[in-house]
């Protein structure tokens, strides 16, 4: 080998051992959002991310990419390089999909294999309600009539297979009931068509449900979470009513799977720190969402738990076609 060959030799190895530690993060990072801006998970995407770009200090760049309730966003995520530089922010809708897809034989648009868990932001459970001028005053009356009256009655959800559509689920299959399910585009149609007496019930989260609930046009029955909720704390949880379910929207933080250790512990370090910010706490309180963050290996496990609680009720609706 000649003297040039192996100073080319040398100086290829010297940039590839600069390169190897060169540190993490040292360029921006791509936060995919897989939904349109302006709901739930957008809203906390944005301030976290302001929070994490004062830790890390590297921009942290906003994606939205809707559509599919969050298939694809979710999909371009999964199949991003592993190297720490594209993120996801996303919600529990991430179990169902697959899961959905499964039903009709497709083929599905990611794995949750391929995504490997940084954080759990925060979670909510949601709220069974009626009309305040409704005759039901609990969920015992509630049942009663639905059982009286099996498949007439009708309830709204955010859409088939949806971060609503679930919970009430696990409600009527725990009691063997049938209604009639009126699916729409998200969870603001879906409360519209409660409140203009087109459905009998719906569900929703506390932010949205309380000052409708306060103001006497809806009547709370129970909710999905282990314990009462500070904004509505004279619903009863259904736990409390001797039903064995639960059920939360919740947000979370993921990266590619095969994402270096390093840079993932960098992430869930900032992360860490980012929910303590007083901007991203503030910005919590304005939406009425309790912080409740979890590190890797405790959201790797609540992860599975609800994946598996969900797998199970999506499997019990069976194929529902969308009517177009």
């Amino acid at each position: 080998m000649t003297k040039s060959s192996l100073l080319a030799a040398s100086l290829f190895a010297f940039a590839a051992a600069v390169f190897a530690q060169e540190p993490f993060p040292s360029r921006p990072i791509t936060v995919i959002v897989p939904f349109p801006p302006g709901g739930f998970v957008d809203l906390t995407a944005r301030p976290l991310a302001a929070a994490m770009e004062k830790i890390l200090k590297q921009p942290l760049v906003i994606s939205n990419r809707g559509g599919a309730v969050g298939a694809i966003g979710t999909a371009a995520a999964a199949n991003a390089k592993p190297d720490g530089y594209s993120v996801l922010i996303t919600a529990s809708t991430i179990s169902l999909i697959p899961e959905a897809d499964k039903l009709f034989d497709r083929k599905p648009a990611y794995t949750v294999d391929q995504l490997a868990p940084v954080a759990l932001i925060w979670t909510d459970p949601v709220y069974l309600v009626v009309r305040s001028e409704s005759p039901w005053k609990s969920v015992k009356e509630f049942v009663a009539e639905v059982r009286q009256r099996q498949g007439q009655m009708s309830y709204s959800s955010s859409g088939i297979y949806g971060a609503l559509h679930i919970p009430i689920e696990m409600f009527l299959q725990a009691e063997k009931l049938k209604m009639r399910h009126l699916p729409t585009g998200g969870g603001g149609p879906s409360l519209s068509q409660l409140l203009g007496g087109h459905v009998d019930m719906t569900a929703g989260g506390p932010a949205a449900l309380s000052a409708h609930i306060k103001a006497g046009k809806l009547r709370g029955l129970a909710g999905w979470g282990a314990k009462r909720h500070a904004l509505l704390p004279d619903v009863p949880t259904f736990m409390e009513l001797g039903y064995n379910i639960e059920y939360y929207v919740w947000v979370g933080l993921f990266v590619p799977t095969g994402t270096p250790d390093a840079a993932g512990k960098v992430l869930r370090d900032a992360t860490r720190k980012a929910v303590e910010d007083p901007d991203f706490k503030a910005a919590m309180a304005k939406l009425s969402t309790p912080i409740y963050y979890l590190d890797a290996p405790e959201f790797k496990k609540f992860w599975d738990r609800d994946a598996k609680r969900l797998a199970e009720v999506v499997k019990a609706v069976g194929r529902v076609e969308e009517k177009k």
